[in-house]
């Protein structure tokens, strides 16, 4: 069941500009603390439930696709949104993961895609 998403997933990922707004390293907008470990962006064209383009962070295994995705929970915006994990080794699906959940406070859980 869940390779039909990461199939559509990588469908919108591969028909989609890939939009990089905040390279690693650079400091989150509102915590200025919080410095992605990977580039982070989304997929120019897509709506994501808040409106905007899916989220995405971007790994340095290209060519993988889509590898996982997250699912968060924020309190203080009140809502749940979806991120993506492009071309993500096993250590940065666990990075962005960590940056999501202790970094930066959120409920996440995260969907990796299944590997024959």
């Amino acid at each position: 069941m869940s390779e039909d998403l990461f199939s559509a997933l990588d469908h919108l990922a591969a028909t989609s500009t890939v939009v990089i707004d905040r390279p690693r390293g650079s400091a989150h907008p509102r915590y200025p603390a919080a410095i992605y470990p990977l580039d982070y962006g989304y997929l120019d064209g897509t709506v994501s439930a808040d409106g905007d383009g899916i989220d995405l962070f971007r790994g340095s295994a290209v060519g993988n696709g889509v590898v996982a995705m997250a699912v968060i929970a924020d309190i203080d915006k009140k809502d749940v949104e979806v991120k993506i994990l492009l071309d993500c080794t096993a250590d940065e699906i666990g990075t962005a993961a960590a940056f999501l959940r202790d970094t930066l406070g959120l409920g996440i859980t995260v969907l990796r895609r299944e590997v024959s």
